[in-house]
Protein backbone atom coordinates (compact mmCIF):
# COMPACT_ATOMS: atom_id res chain seq x y z
CA UNK A 1 0.00 0.00 0.00
CA UNK A 2 1.76 3.55 -0.86
CA UNK A 3 2.42 5.74 1.47
CA UNK A 4 -0.50 8.14 3.10
CA UNK A 5 0.59 11.46 4.85
CA UNK A 6 -0.99 12.48 7.50
CA UNK A 7 -2.37 16.06 7.26
CA UNK A 8 -1.53 18.61 10.24
CA UNK A 9 -3.86 20.89 12.31
CA UNK A 10 -7.31 21.52 11.31
CA UNK A 11 -7.86 24.35 9.35
CA UNK A 12 -10.09 27.22 11.32
CA UNK A 13 -13.43 27.09 10.18
CA UNK A 14 -13.51 23.85 8.38
CA UNK A 15 -16.67 21.69 8.79
CA UNK A 16 -16.64 18.78 11.90
CA UNK A 17 -16.13 15.64 10.06
CA UNK A 18 -15.90 13.80 13.57
CA UNK A 19 -18.54 14.78 16.61
CA UNK A 20 -17.76 14.10 20.20
CA UNK A 21 -20.41 13.76 22.75
CA UNK A 22 -20.09 13.99 26.52
CA UNK A 23 -18.51 15.75 29.83
CA UNK A 24 -15.85 17.31 30.13
CA UNK A 25 -13.99 18.71 33.59
CA UNK A 26 -12.05 21.66 34.77
CA UNK A 27 -8.50 20.05 35.80
CA UNK A 28 -6.23 20.89 39.01
CA UNK A 29 -2.54 19.16 38.31
CA UNK A 30 -0.40 19.11 41.31
CA UNK A 31 2.79 20.99 41.11
CA UNK A 32 4.99 17.76 42.52
CA UNK A 33 4.53 14.11 42.30
CA UNK A 34 3.40 12.80 45.74
CA UNK A 35 0.44 12.73 47.77
CA UNK A 36 -1.79 15.41 47.65
CA UNK A 37 -1.10 16.22 51.67
CA UNK A 38 2.56 17.41 50.46
CA UNK A 39 1.11 19.47 47.64
CA UNK A 40 1.57 23.15 47.38
CA UNK A 41 0.01 24.37 44.63
CA UNK A 42 -2.13 23.13 41.76
CA UNK A 43 -2.06 24.00 37.98
CA UNK A 44 -5.14 24.52 36.17
CA UNK A 45 -6.18 22.55 33.05
CA UNK A 46 -9.04 20.75 31.48
CA UNK A 47 -9.44 17.23 30.60
CA UNK A 48 -12.30 14.89 29.88
CA UNK A 49 -12.59 11.61 27.68
CA UNK A 50 -14.61 12.92 24.57
CA UNK A 51 -13.06 16.44 24.31
CA UNK A 52 -9.59 14.84 25.07
CA UNK A 53 -10.36 12.60 21.99
CA UNK A 54 -11.59 15.63 19.71
CA UNK A 55 -8.73 17.59 20.33
CA UNK A 56 -5.82 14.84 19.54
CA UNK A 57 -8.68 13.97 16.62
CA UNK A 58 -8.44 18.15 15.15
CA UNK A 59 -4.53 17.86 15.81
CA UNK A 60 -4.60 14.83 13.32
CA UNK A 61 -6.21 17.08 11.16
CA UNK A 62 -9.46 15.95 11.37
CA UNK A 63 -12.28 18.73 11.65
CA UNK A 64 -14.34 17.51 14.97
CA UNK A 65 -16.62 18.94 17.50
CA UNK A 66 -17.39 18.67 21.04
CA UNK A 67 -20.86 18.55 22.49
CA UNK A 68 -21.40 19.20 26.01
CA UNK A 69 -22.77 21.42 28.51
CA UNK A 70 -20.79 23.59 31.23
CA UNK A 71 -22.05 25.85 34.41
CA UNK A 72 -21.84 29.50 33.84
CA UNK A 73 -18.85 29.56 35.81
CA UNK A 74 -15.18 30.67 35.39
CA UNK A 75 -14.36 26.76 35.14
CA UNK A 76 -16.94 26.41 32.49
CA UNK A 77 -15.40 29.13 30.04
CA UNK A 78 -11.65 28.12 30.63
CA UNK A 79 -12.73 24.53 29.43
CA UNK A 80 -14.61 25.85 26.77
CA UNK A 81 -11.78 28.18 25.58
CA UNK A 82 -8.96 25.76 26.10
CA UNK A 83 -10.81 22.81 23.67
CA UNK A 84 -11.77 25.30 21.24
CA UNK A 85 -7.85 26.38 21.74
CA UNK A 86 -6.97 23.15 19.97
CA UNK A 87 -9.17 23.56 17.08
CA UNK A 88 -12.01 21.85 17.95
CA UNK A 89 -15.01 23.41 16.96
CA UNK A 90 -17.39 24.34 20.60
CA UNK A 91 -20.55 25.68 18.52
CA UNK A 92 -22.65 23.59 20.15
CA UNK A 93 -21.83 23.51 23.67
CA UNK A 94 -24.65 25.01 26.08
CA UNK A 95 -24.04 26.59 29.50
CA UNK A 96 -26.34 26.02 32.23
CA UNK A 97 -27.19 28.94 34.50
CA UNK A 98 -27.61 26.37 37.25
CA UNK A 99 -25.39 23.83 37.88
CA UNK A 100 -21.41 24.11 38.22
CA UNK A 101 -18.91 22.77 35.46
CA UNK A 102 -17.41 19.00 36.95
CA UNK A 103 -13.98 19.19 38.49
CA UNK A 104 -11.37 16.87 39.39
CA UNK A 105 -8.02 16.52 41.01
CA UNK A 106 -5.05 14.48 39.68
CA UNK A 107 -2.84 12.51 42.50
CA UNK A 108 0.82 11.75 40.54
CA UNK A 109 2.82 9.32 41.73
CA UNK A 110 6.23 9.56 42.81
CA UNK A 111 9.73 7.89 44.19
CA UNK A 112 8.95 9.84 47.87
CA UNK A 113 8.93 7.25 50.26
CA UNK A 114 5.80 8.77 51.74
CA UNK A 115 3.43 5.95 52.91
CA UNK A 116 0.77 7.75 51.15
CA UNK A 117 2.48 8.01 47.78
CA UNK A 118 1.54 5.73 44.37
CA UNK A 119 4.40 5.45 42.91
CA UNK A 120 6.42 6.31 39.71
CA UNK A 121 4.45 6.24 36.70
CA UNK A 122 0.93 5.93 38.72
CA UNK A 123 -1.92 8.47 39.08
CA UNK A 124 -5.48 8.57 40.72
CA UNK A 125 -8.21 10.97 39.67
CA UNK A 126 -9.80 12.39 42.72
CA UNK A 127 -13.70 13.56 41.03
CA UNK A 128 -15.92 16.50 42.03
CA UNK A 129 -19.08 16.08 39.49
CA UNK A 130 -22.00 14.77 41.18
CA UNK A 131 -25.13 17.38 39.60
CA UNK A 132 -22.89 18.78 37.32
CA UNK A 133 -23.89 20.93 34.37
CA UNK A 134 -22.89 17.65 31.67
CA UNK A 135 -24.92 15.67 34.06
CA UNK A 136 -28.20 16.96 32.66
CA UNK A 137 -27.28 16.15 28.69
CA UNK A 138 -30.21 14.11 27.12
CA UNK A 139 -32.18 13.27 24.41
CA UNK A 140 -33.40 16.77 24.14
CA UNK A 141 -30.05 17.97 22.82
CA UNK A 142 -31.27 16.43 19.58
CA UNK A 143 -33.43 19.29 19.13
CA UNK A 144 -30.49 21.91 19.62
CA UNK A 145 -30.21 23.52 15.85
CA UNK A 146 -26.65 23.99 16.36
CA UNK A 147 -25.92 20.33 18.02
CA UNK A 148 -28.54 18.81 15.65
CA UNK A 149 -26.99 20.88 12.53
CA UNK A 150 -23.52 19.00 13.72
CA UNK A 151 -24.73 15.44 13.85
CA UNK A 152 -26.28 15.66 10.69
CA UNK A 153 -23.17 17.06 8.60
CA UNK A 154 -20.77 14.14 10.47
CA UNK A 155 -19.15 11.22 9.43
CA UNK A 156 -18.72 10.14 12.57
CA UNK A 157 -19.72 10.00 16.21
CA UNK A 158 -17.49 9.41 18.86
CA UNK A 159 -19.02 8.31 22.42
CA UNK A 160 -17.88 6.64 26.07
CA UNK A 161 -19.21 4.49 28.83
CA UNK A 162 -19.06 7.63 31.14
CA UNK A 163 -21.88 9.12 30.00
CA UNK A 164 -24.39 6.61 30.54
CA UNK A 165 -23.11 6.64 34.39
CA UNK A 166 -23.85 10.14 34.73
CA UNK A 167 -27.46 10.37 34.81
CA UNK A 168 -30.76 8.17 33.77
CA UNK A 169 -31.20 11.67 31.18
CA UNK A 170 -27.70 10.86 29.98
CA UNK A 171 -28.22 7.51 29.48
CA UNK A 172 -31.13 8.35 27.48
CA UNK A 173 -29.17 10.41 25.54
CA UNK A 174 -26.67 7.46 24.40
CA UNK A 175 -29.88 5.18 23.48
CA UNK A 176 -31.51 7.82 21.26
CA UNK A 177 -27.94 8.20 19.41
CA UNK A 178 -26.85 4.37 19.46
CA UNK A 179 -29.55 1.97 20.02
CA UNK A 180 -32.76 4.14 18.55
CA UNK A 181 -30.76 4.60 14.74
CA UNK A 182 -30.31 0.68 14.35
CA UNK A 183 -32.55 -1.44 11.64
CA UNK A 184 -35.04 -2.77 14.27
CA UNK A 185 -35.65 -0.43 16.47
CA UNK A 186 -38.94 0.62 15.66
CA UNK A 187 -37.58 4.53 15.23
CA UNK A 188 -37.14 5.82 11.88
CA UNK A 189 -33.98 6.78 11.14
CA UNK A 190 -32.55 10.19 11.37
CA UNK A 191 -29.53 11.55 9.16
CA UNK A 192 -26.56 11.85 11.17
CA UNK A 193 -23.10 10.55 11.41
CA UNK A 194 -23.02 6.95 9.61
CA UNK A 195 -19.91 5.41 11.80
CA UNK A 196 -20.82 5.30 15.57
CA UNK A 197 -17.69 4.79 18.03
CA UNK A 198 -18.43 3.42 21.51
CA UNK A 199 -15.08 3.48 23.74
CA UNK A 200 -15.85 1.67 27.28
CA UNK A 201 -14.47 3.75 29.62
CA UNK A 202 -15.12 1.73 32.46
CA UNK A 203 -15.02 3.92 35.59
CA UNK A 204 -16.29 1.66 38.60
CA UNK A 205 -16.98 5.06 41.12
CA UNK A 206 -19.81 5.71 38.50
CA UNK A 207 -21.56 2.65 38.47
CA UNK A 208 -21.86 2.13 42.52
CA UNK A 209 -25.32 3.84 42.35
CA UNK A 210 -26.04 2.57 38.89
CA UNK A 211 -26.62 -0.36 37.19
CA UNK A 212 -23.86 -1.69 34.46
CA UNK A 213 -26.17 -4.18 32.89
CA UNK A 214 -26.95 -0.56 30.74
CA UNK A 215 -24.12 -0.69 29.26
CA UNK A 216 -24.02 -3.84 27.25
CA UNK A 217 -26.92 -2.91 24.33
CA UNK A 218 -25.25 0.41 23.91
CA UNK A 219 -21.56 -1.23 23.30
CA UNK A 220 -23.47 -3.49 21.13
CA UNK A 221 -25.14 -1.73 18.64
CA UNK A 222 -22.00 0.51 17.83
CA UNK A 223 -20.27 0.53 15.07
CA UNK A 224 -16.91 0.45 16.19
CA UNK A 225 -16.29 -0.59 19.70
CA UNK A 226 -13.18 0.32 21.88
CA UNK A 227 -12.37 -1.72 25.35
CA UNK A 228 -9.43 -2.37 27.04
CA UNK A 229 -8.14 -5.78 28.56
CA UNK A 230 -8.24 -4.71 32.18
CA UNK A 231 -11.85 -2.89 32.49
CA UNK A 232 -13.73 -5.61 30.31
CA UNK A 233 -12.44 -8.00 32.81
CA UNK A 234 -13.79 -6.18 35.56
CA UNK A 235 -16.64 -5.30 33.64
CA UNK A 236 -17.84 -9.07 31.66
CA UNK A 237 -15.84 -11.38 33.23
CA UNK A 238 -13.28 -11.17 30.34
CA UNK A 239 -10.60 -9.51 28.84
CA UNK A 240 -9.88 -11.73 25.82
CA UNK A 241 -10.25 -10.71 22.15
CA UNK A 242 -12.14 -13.55 20.47
CA UNK A 243 -14.20 -13.96 24.03
CA UNK A 244 -15.47 -10.12 23.77
CA UNK A 245 -16.07 -10.41 19.76
CA UNK A 246 -18.77 -13.09 20.44
CA UNK A 247 -19.75 -11.01 23.46
CA UNK A 248 -20.45 -8.42 21.01
CA UNK A 249 -21.13 -9.80 17.68
CA UNK A 250 -22.85 -6.66 16.27
CA UNK A 251 -20.19 -3.85 15.92
CA UNK A 252 -18.16 -3.85 12.21
CA UNK A 253 -14.94 -3.94 14.47
CA UNK A 254 -14.18 -4.54 17.79
CA UNK A 255 -10.74 -2.85 19.31
CA UNK A 256 -9.09 -4.73 22.12
CA UNK A 257 -6.11 -2.49 24.01
CA UNK A 258 -4.06 -4.68 25.86
CA UNK A 259 -2.13 -1.25 27.55
CA UNK A 260 1.46 -1.25 27.40
CA UNK A 261 1.58 -4.73 24.94
CA UNK A 262 -0.48 -5.58 22.07
CA UNK A 263 -4.03 -4.11 20.57
CA UNK A 264 -6.26 -6.14 18.38
CA UNK A 265 -8.74 -5.38 15.71
CA UNK A 266 -11.19 -7.76 15.15
CA UNK A 267 -13.71 -7.88 12.23
CA UNK A 268 -17.33 -9.12 12.09
CA UNK A 269 -16.00 -11.91 9.62
CA UNK A 270 -13.34 -13.25 11.78
CA UNK A 271 -10.11 -11.35 10.60
CA UNK A 272 -8.03 -10.15 13.59
CA UNK A 273 -5.14 -7.93 13.35
CA UNK A 274 -2.38 -7.11 16.00
CA UNK A 275 0.22 -4.84 16.67
CA UNK A 276 2.50 -4.26 19.23
CA UNK A 277 2.44 -1.10 21.43
CA UNK A 278 5.73 0.69 21.42
CA UNK A 279 8.32 1.00 24.47
CA UNK A 280 7.97 4.60 25.94
CA UNK A 281 9.56 6.08 28.89
CA UNK A 282 6.11 7.27 30.86
CA UNK A 283 6.04 10.08 32.68
CA UNK A 284 2.28 10.08 33.43
CA UNK A 285 -0.64 7.50 32.08
CA UNK A 286 -3.62 9.87 32.16
CA UNK A 287 -5.43 10.33 28.36
CA UNK A 288 -3.44 7.55 26.92
CA UNK A 289 -6.26 5.90 26.14
CA UNK A 290 -8.06 8.33 24.71
CA UNK A 291 -5.12 9.15 22.46
CA UNK A 292 -5.38 6.06 21.00
CA UNK A 293 -8.85 6.20 20.22
CA UNK A 294 -8.39 9.49 18.74
CA UNK A 295 -5.47 7.90 16.61
CA UNK A 296 -7.36 4.93 15.90
CA UNK A 297 -10.37 7.13 14.53
CA UNK A 298 -8.13 9.52 12.21
CA UNK A 299 -7.00 6.35 10.53
CA UNK A 300 -10.12 4.64 10.43
CA UNK A 301 -11.61 8.08 9.20
CA UNK A 302 -8.42 8.48 6.48
CA UNK A 303 -8.84 4.99 4.96
CA UNK A 304 -5.87 3.64 6.26
CA UNK A 305 -5.48 -0.22 6.26
CA UNK A 306 -6.18 -1.61 9.63
CA UNK A 307 -2.86 -2.35 10.93
CA UNK A 308 -1.97 1.19 10.23
CA UNK A 309 -4.74 2.56 12.16
CA UNK A 310 -3.24 0.74 15.16
CA UNK A 311 0.09 2.39 14.66
CA UNK A 312 -1.03 5.70 14.53
CA UNK A 313 -3.57 4.93 17.87
CA UNK A 314 -0.25 3.93 19.63
CA UNK A 315 2.04 6.88 18.47
CA UNK A 316 -0.76 8.52 19.54
CA UNK A 317 -0.82 7.24 23.06
CA UNK A 318 2.61 7.20 23.45
CA UNK A 319 2.94 10.99 22.92
CA UNK A 320 0.20 11.14 25.90
CA UNK A 321 1.98 9.10 27.92
CA UNK A 322 5.12 11.20 28.23
CA UNK A 323 3.42 14.27 28.80
CA UNK A 324 2.10 15.28 31.80
CA UNK A 325 -1.53 16.40 30.85
CA UNK A 326 -4.27 14.84 29.55
CA UNK A 327 -3.39 16.09 25.87
CA UNK A 328 -1.05 14.48 23.45
CA UNK A 329 1.79 16.51 21.37
CA UNK A 330 1.96 14.38 18.00
CA UNK A 331 5.12 14.60 16.33
CA UNK A 332 5.05 16.39 13.03
CA UNK A 333 3.15 14.57 9.82
CA UNK A 334 6.26 13.14 8.17
CA UNK A 335 7.37 11.77 11.05
CA UNK A 336 3.80 10.15 11.63
CA UNK A 337 3.89 8.94 8.10
CA UNK A 338 6.96 7.19 8.48
CA UNK A 339 6.24 5.46 11.79
CA UNK A 340 3.02 4.46 9.90
CA UNK A 341 4.96 2.74 6.94
CA UNK A 342 8.20 1.13 9.02
CA UNK A 343 9.02 -2.33 8.82
CA UNK A 344 7.94 -4.27 12.02
CA UNK A 345 11.37 -4.79 13.08
CA UNK A 346 12.02 -1.11 12.81
CA UNK A 347 8.60 -0.41 14.74
CA UNK A 348 9.42 -2.44 17.09
CA UNK A 349 12.65 -0.97 17.79
CA UNK A 350 10.97 2.57 18.41
CA UNK A 351 10.91 4.37 21.58
CA UNK A 352 9.08 7.22 22.51
CA UNK A 353 10.00 9.77 25.74
CA UNK A 354 9.40 13.11 26.32
CA UNK A 355 12.46 14.15 24.83
CA UNK A 356 11.45 12.74 21.37
CA UNK A 357 11.18 9.57 19.65
CA UNK A 358 14.15 7.45 18.72
CA UNK A 359 13.33 4.70 15.52
CA UNK A 360 15.35 3.02 12.55
CA UNK A 361 12.73 4.39 10.57
CA UNK A 362 13.70 8.22 10.88
CA UNK A 363 17.10 9.34 10.28
CA UNK A 364 17.02 11.77 12.89
CA UNK A 365 15.46 11.60 16.80
CA UNK A 366 12.17 13.57 16.46
CA UNK A 367 11.54 15.82 18.59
Amino acid sequence: MPRQDTPGPTPPGTPPTAVCVGESMAVLLPDRPGPLEVVENFRLSVGGAESNVAGTLAALGVPTAWISRVGDDGFGRRLVAEVAARGVDVSAVSVDPHRPTGLYLKEVGGASGHRYDLGPGRSRLHYHRRGSAAATLSPALLADPAAAALLAGARMLHLSGITAALSDDCLALLRALVVERRPGSGVPPAEGPGLVSFDLNWRPALWRDRDPAVLPPLLDAADLLLLGTDEALDAFGTGEPAALRRRFPSPATVVVKDAARVVTALERDGTAVSEPALAVEVVEATGAGDAFAAGYLAGTLRGLDQRRRLRLGHLSAACALTTPGDQAELPPAHVVAALLDAPAADWAATRVTAGGIVSPALRAPAR
